[in-house]
Formats: C-alpha cells, sequence, structure tokens
C-alpha cells in the first residue's frame, strides 16, 4: 500500500520554497516538487507532504498568510495514471 501524499499548490514559488521551509522547521517532512499539470495551474512549485501530517501542515500554512496559495490536493494512482484531486477545504 503506497503512502497518499498531499500537495499543497501555489502560484508563486517563492511562496512554495518558504512554504517547505517553515514545514521543515517545524520537522515536517515535505519536499519541493514541480506542480503537476493535473493541478491545472501552468508552470509552478507545490510542496509535497504525508497525509498523516496534513493539520500540522495546514496550520503552518494558516500562520504564514500565504497570498498565492491555491489549496490542497492528493495525488492517487488510479489504473497506472497519477490523478490529482482537491483535499480538504480551502483556505
Amino acid at each position: 500500500m503506497t503512502k497518499m501524499m498531499i500537495l499543497a499548490v501555489f502560484r508563486s514559488r517563492s511562496e512554495s520554497l518558504d512554504f517547505a521551509q517553515r514545514l521543515r522547521s517545524y520537522g515536517v517532512t515535505s519536499e519541493t516538487v514541480a506542480a503537476p499539470k493535473e493541478a491545472r495551474i501552468g508552470c509552478g512549485l507545490c510542496v509535497r507532504f504525508e497525509e498523516k501530517v496534513f493539520n500540522r501542515a495546514k496550520a503552518v500554512l494558516i500562520t504564514a498568510k500565504y497570498k498565492t496559495f491555491k489549496g490542497f490536493y492528493k495525488t492517487e494512482f488510479r489504473a497506472g495514471r497519477m490523478t490529482v484531486l482537491p483535499f480538504g477545504k480551502r483556505i
């Protein structure tokens, strides 16, 4: 069984990088990756982390008040293809 991964999608590369750094400072393992085309934001970066730390990541996001945050998405593999679906409530 694979772990469900969550993406925090931003329209700003600098905010994506800042968010990843903040998560690491709070002990949350994350990585900055290219936003998948399925998220429909064009070019950009997003921050990927495990679902089990979602509440902590959400709290970090709220305190930082990012202006370019688009939303959280979950990644799943279906029939050999990656799908990206909205996850959680919009902040």
